[in-house]
Order: C-alpha cells, then sequence, then structure tokens
C-alpha cells in the first residue's frame, strides 16, 4: 500500500512544489497552507469523521470499479471578492454527495498549484474520503475542461458539478448542482465564480480508478513534493530557483525585472502580459490565469496588452516556451514561485521552463481542438507549436 502519511513538513513541501507547476496560477499558496493545516488540525483534534491519519493514497490501493471525485476551486485568483473557505470546501462534497446519491470512495485535485496541490485536503478531513494521488493534470491549467480527464471524447458523457461559495452576509452564498456537457457546465460554474467575486468551490465529474490509470497524472502530487523539498533545502534566493529547475527537468530561461504588466480580472479569469527586461534583451510572457507563452523580442519596449498583434519593440520575437509547457516566475530574493496574479512591476524574477516531456499531462491537455479558446484569449498561436 502505498500512502503517504500528510503532516507540516509534506505540507510545506506541496505548497512550494504546487506553486511551481502552477506555472502562473494553480491558487493562492497561502490558502493552500491555510486549509492544510486546518485540515491537519481537524485531524488532531479527532473532529474528522474517520479516526486515521491524513494521507495521500496511490491510485493502487483503491479497486478499479472505485469512484473518485475531483475537488478544485475555481474562479480569478485577483478576484476582489469572497474567496470560498474550508467550510465551502467541504460542503461542496458533501452537497455532491447528497444530491447524486453516488459512492464516493476517493477525492483527486483538479491540478497542480499552491492551492490545486492541496485540494482534497480540508475535503478529506471534513469528510473521511481518501485523498488520492492522481490529479487531473499535473500542471495548472486555464480552463475545466483541460482538467476533464479526455471526458469531452466520451460520447453522450454530461459532467456533475457542485458548486459552493459566496458570501451569506453579502447576499452572494451560492450552492448549486450543474448537470450538462463539459464546456456549458464548465462555464457556468466560471460564471458563478465571477458573480460571487473571487473563487468558489466545485465537487465534480467522477471516474473509476481505471479510468483515471488511462487518463489522470498518477503521481503528479509525489513529484510537486519531491521538487517542493529540494527547493526548501536548498536556502534562499537562485539558489533555490537551481534546485526547482534541477529536480524538475527544467531550465533557468532568463533573469530580469518585470517591467511592465497589464491584467485585467473578467469572467473569472485573469489575462494579461508581463514584459521582463534582461541583460540580453525584452521577453514577453502572456497569461490567462496560468502562463501561455515565453517570447524573447528583438528589442525592449513598452509592452502591448495580450492579444495585440504586436509584441515589445520591434514586433519581431522568439517564441521559447508554450503551454503546456511550464513557464514558472520566480522571486530573485526569495527564490519562491510567484503567480500572474501576485507579480509585480519592478520585481526581480527568474523564469524557469520545464517543457512538457518532463511533465505529467493529463489527456484534457493533450487534445489541440481545446487549445483554441487560450489561442483566443492571449491572442497567439499555440496549436502550431504544440502539435
Amino acid at each position: 500500500m502505498a500512502r503517504t502519511v500528510l503532516n507540516e513538513e509534506i505540507l510545506e513541501a506541496a505548497v512550494a512544489g504546487g506553486s511551481f507547476y502552477g506555472g502562473g496560477g494553480g491558487g493562492s499558496p497561502e490558502l493552500g497552507r491555510k486549509l492544510g493545516k486546518m485540515a491537519l488540525e481537524i485531524k488532531r483534534a479527532g473532529k474528522s469523521p474517520s479516526g486515521q491519519a491524513l494521507t495521500l493514497l496511490d491510485l493502487d490501493d483503491l479497486p478499479g470499479d472505485a469512484l473518485l471525485l475531483t475537488v478544485s476551486a475555481v474562479g480569478s485568483p485577483a478576484g476582489k471578492g469572497y474567496h470560498a473557505g474550508p467550510e465551502e470546501y467541504a460542503r461542496a462534497v458533501e452537497f455532491f454527495r447528497e444530491k447524486t446519491g453516488l459512492e464516493v470512495a476517493g477525492l483527486i485535485a483538479n491540478e497542480c498549484g499552491g492551492l490545486a496541490t492541496v485540494n482534497g485536503w480540508i475535503q478529506s478531513a471534513g469528510t473521511g474520503l481518501s485523498v488520492v494521488d492522481a490529479p487531473c493534470n499535473g500542471r495548472a491549467h486555464p480552463t475545466g475542461i483541460m482538467g476533464s480527464m479526455g471526458l469531452h471524447r466520451v460520447k453522450g458523457y454530461e459532467s456533475i458539478q457542485a458548486v459552493v461559495g459566496g458570501s451569506r452576509e453579502a447576499g452572494t452564498y451560492l450552492e448549486a448542482l450543474v448537470q450538462g456537457s463539459l464546456s456549458f457546465a464548465d462555464s457556468v460554474v466560471r460564471q458563478a465564480a465571477a458573480y460571487t467575486g473571487g473563487l468558489v468551490a466545485v465537487a465534480r465529474n467522477p471516474v473509476t480508478v481505471s479510468y483515471a490509470r488511462e487518463h489522470n497524472a498518477a503521481g503528479a502530487i509525489s513529484l510537486c513534493i519531491r521538487v517542493g523539498k529540494a527547493m526548501l533545502e536548498a536556502g534562499h534566493g537562485e539558489d533555490r530557483i537551481r534546485a526547482a529547475a534541477e529536480a524538475s527537468g527544467g531550465y533557468v530561461a532568463l533573469k530580469g525585472v518585470v517591467a511592465v504588466k497589464r491584467l485585467v480580472s473578467a469572467g473569472g479569469f485573469d489575462t494579461g502580459v508581463l514584459i521582463v527586461e534582461s541583460g540580453d534583451g525584452a521577453y514577453e510572457i502572456t497569461f490567462w490565469n496560468e502562463y501561455i507563452t515565453l517570447e524573447r523580442t528583438e528589442r525592449g519596449g513598452s509592452g502591448h496588452p495580450a492579444g495585440s498583434a504586436q509584441t515589445a519593440g520591434s514586433g519581431r520575437s522568439e517564441r521559447l516556451a508554450t503551454f503546456p509547457d511550464l513557464i514558472a516566475t520566480l522571486d530573485l530574493c526569495s527564490g519562491f514561485p510567484v503567480s500572474s496574479a501576485e507579480v509585480k512591476e519592478g520585481q526581480g524574477i527568474a523564469v524557469v521552463v520545464v517543457p512538457r516531456s518532463e511533465l505529467i499531462l493529463g489527456a484534457g491537455v493533450k487534445d489541440p481542438e481545446l487549445y483554441a479558446p487560450v489561442e483566443q484569449a492571449v491572442g497567439k498561436d499555440i496549436v502550431r507549436y504544440v502539435f
């Protein structure tokens, strides 16, 4: 039985490594740490329905016909409204079970990120269900359908998603069960997050363990923990940055200063562009929650918003990395990852790239048809660089 007992040391590594694999998204590490600590406290206090320690299970710990339920947060990390807390995360799972009557054996994260890598911890503590190391994707991704394990290709499949979030005090609290096509259900959930002004908790899309073996990113949570441990053991600053690159199979693409940041939060997404000035020129990074493209421009400039046909400087550029390649920004002083929502103009950063061949990827990012909204959002060609 491949069980990892979850504790504070594992939590810190999961948050650090998860933030790295968030690639600009993946949720707030502060919230991930907070929820992880709450989950461990609930277990220690004996308030959990299960008396066992909080553990991370391998897929082989469960029978092939057992059902796994994806748990996640959906919305805009930079949104100024209410962000779902521990009660909402646990309630989403219970609401799903109440409304569907399905027997769920384990919980899986939708992706990897500062928050996403510990998705399932607070739900496990609150419900007694196990956390399973088979996230829908081994890196963060912008659209819900990319974290839907290839279910969009299953003929006649309908998504079932329980959504909980908002503020009772502000009159925006919501509990809803959405059922329909994957794309339609995802858009409804995303709009629910936008209406609440922040993030909503979601429990969705049950699949069997057998299906997950073929379509999910099995082992990706353990990989986040290993990379996170390497970062924490390396010390600070550039030593930590090098450790992250080496442990992940990536490389440091550049070091520089953020000269321009443009961000618009709308429809549950953060969309924008960074212009980073480095010693050898200017670089443009587009993002749609997650970083999507990295390009070196011929010369520096003032920058243009994502979606523009121009890039910084002369408009001529060289593509260095394209989603699902991992593009991560790390603070030069601390060596820790900073997300697209957190990075600031004037900040010194390093950009680490991990080629997609070094990532554990789920089925949802392997379908070129799912990249059309990404290309539209950032105004860049994606499919021809990836497929």
